[in-house]
């Protein structure tokens, strides 16, 4: 098929304000305004230096006006989750505070007494919704009371979704005996190992704070991470199996009731958490999601998060957890990367959330994994190699071959290069050449592979300064809905650490996602759950999965996850 770049919107040219000085000296001379969130301690007025269009506002009959909100698609779950917020908040203003926002009020309790977790009773397709609260990180930090400014590729990010991935695993023997006993434990486990990870992730803590003024003009968008009740949980419960969710040739829909920021993007961080965790309770498994809002971090940092917090959770099962505030294996990069010359204040040209903020509802879609054991996509390779006569085209660009396109990781391309611990976005479209659907049939794998190879060994330091300098002059704001239907985009990675986060129930089961980033074309490669695989998730209209069930050359490198 024929492939598109990536089109964002557009706007005119962008001011930096730049200065040699460390980027915590750059705080706006006013105070940053505290965005409400749901349940606020609290009842307060609107914030006077930011408008209710920037923060939103929730229907009437929901709730009262004073308490802004993001707009949101008027869907089941999210007409659900106005009235469940709502009564939430009510129930707060009347009985008083419902969690703990305070680091000196943390300091006078135990832990586990800082998250006090509100019982909620919703339902959306059968997932029962039984409560949930905010953790803090456990302990706050002199750069928590600093803004967390935003990097051109992040604020590229403000119109797509949350990142949402999950793990499914298995109950172990001893949750059969002990069933209450066995999930409270779990979730305060799960609870206090949060905040400590959040210590070295704090961004994931706060909020976004939109900054507005005419004269000079000014539209900055940075993370409050001082002014903020925290990361959300929540627990849920679903009366299916593990069957139930992994047994159906296609991904159920179910799955996406599994994490929270349903059709959200990330400029709703204003007023929803930049992260959640669900745990949601099976008969025979727990499944827990991630939605991590994605102006904060990729893929790698996704993971990276992912993993440091099973660290911190395996370290606290061993007794371990107070030594592990200071000490763990891989702590986030999080001082900013900006091109020389500019930042760390970015200012963007807009006046109003409205020129750049765009909600996209995916058409009809089937989604099926697709599995490719480590003896297949040996063979791939092999066959790739041959035919293109090299030795250079790697298994994963011969497994891309398959689907065509991909998305790079820039860390390691830039010169100096930054590090792989790097906390944020630093990520590219790799395009191939449009290549007409009749010529890229003609053509065997290799001829694929090696279009493929030759994107990838230009991508360099180079092509990566001359984007986002192209993206200062012109900012440019990613809208879903602007990818080419007739286009393949694969995002992820099997580089990816996914099943090696554990959580006192063994090895996951698998890893699913959400409704984020659904759209014809749409790949994500994953890590597979044997050594050396790699499993596919696809996203295609029912006619075009049809077609490629019936399509012999991949079905035969192709095979169902077996679990």
């Amino acid at each position: 098929s024929s492939l598109s770049s990536l089109s964002p919107s557009r706007a005119t040219p962008v001011t930096s304000l730049h200065s040699d000085q460390d980027s915590s000296h750059h705080r706006p001379s006013r105070s940053p305004p505290l965005v409400p969130t749901a349940p606020p301690l609290t009842r307060r007025s609107s914030p006077t230096n930011i408008s209710r269009e920037d923060a939103g506002k929730w229907p009437e009959s929901a709730i009262d006006a004073d308490f802004p909100a993001p707009e949101v698609q008027s869907t089941c779950k999210r007409d659900l989750r106005m009235v469940q917020l709502a009564q939430t908040i009510r129930t707060a203003a009347c009985n008083g505070p419902l969690i703990t926002t305070s680091s000196t009020a943390y300091k006078t309790k135990a832990a586990k007494q800082r998250w006090k977790c509100q019982a909620i009773e919703t339902a959306h397709c059968g997932v029962k919704y039984i409560s949930e609260c905010f953790v803090q990180p456990h302990h706050a930090s002199e750069e928590t009371k600093q803004p967390f400014y935003l990097t051109p590729g992040d604020l590229a990010m403000l119109s797509v979704h949350y990142i949402q991935k999950g793990l499914l695993f298995s109950k172990p023997p001893e949750a059969k005996l002990e069933q209450e006993d066995f999930t409270n434990s779990l979730l305060e486990r799960l609870k206090h190992s949060l905040s400590i990870a959040l210590v070295h992730f704090y961004p994931l803590a706060g909020r976004f704070v939109t900054e507005k003024n005419e004269d000079p003009p000014l539209y900055l968008v940075y993370v409050d991470c001082n002014n903020s009740p925290g990361a959300k949980f929540i627990y849920a419960t679903l009366d299916m199996s593990i069957s139930d969710i992994l047994s159906p040739t296609d991904v159920p829909s179910v799955v996406q009731s599994f994490f929270d920021h349903d059709r959200a993007v990330n400029h709703d961080g204003h007023t929803m958490s930049l992260l959640t965790i669900q745990v949601t309770e099976l008969v025979d498994g727990i499944f827990i999601g991630l939605s991590m809002n994605h102006c904060l971090g990729d893929g790698t940092s996704y993971w990276h998060f992912f993993n440091i917090w099973s660290e911190i959770f395996q370290a606290q099962a061993q007794g371990d957890h107070n030594n592990f505030v200071l000490n763990i294996s891989r702590p986030p990069v999080l001082k900013r990367w900006f091109p020389d010359g500019h930042g760390p204040i970015i200012n963007l040209p807009f006046k109003h959330s409205d020129e750049f903020i765009g909600r996209y509802e995916a058409p009809k879609l089937r989604e099926r994994m697709f599995h490719f054991s480590s003896e297949s996509i040996a063979k791939l390779k092999a066959k790739a190699n041959a035919e293109s006569n090299t030795t250079k085209i790697s298994s994963f660009k011969s497994l891309s071959a398959l689907m065509w396109r991909l998305a790079a990781n820039n860390r390691g391309r830039l010169e100096p290069p930054l590090s792989g611990d790097y906390f944020g976005n630093s990520i590219h479209p790799i395009r191939s050449e449009i290549v007409p659907a009749g010529e890229l049939l003609e053509h065997g794998l290799g001829w694929a592979a090696w279009k493929l190879h030759e994107a990838v060994v230009n991508h360099n330091d180079k092509l990566i300064r001359e984007h986002v300098d192209g993206w200062l002059k012109s900012p440019a704001v990613y809208q879903v809905s602007f990818f080419d239907p007739l286009s393949v985009m694969m995002g992820s990675s099997p580089r990816f650490n996914m099943y090696g986060n554990q959580f006192g129930m063994g090895k996951a089961l698998a890893l699913r996602s959400g409704y984020a980033h659904k759209f014809s074309g749409k790949v994500s490669s994953y890590e597979g759950r044997e050594e050396g695989s790699i499993d596919l998730e696809v996203c295609l209209p029912p006619d075009a999965m049809s077609a490629l069930e019936c399509d012999s050359e991949f079905m035969e490198a192709a095979s169902v996850p077996r679990y």
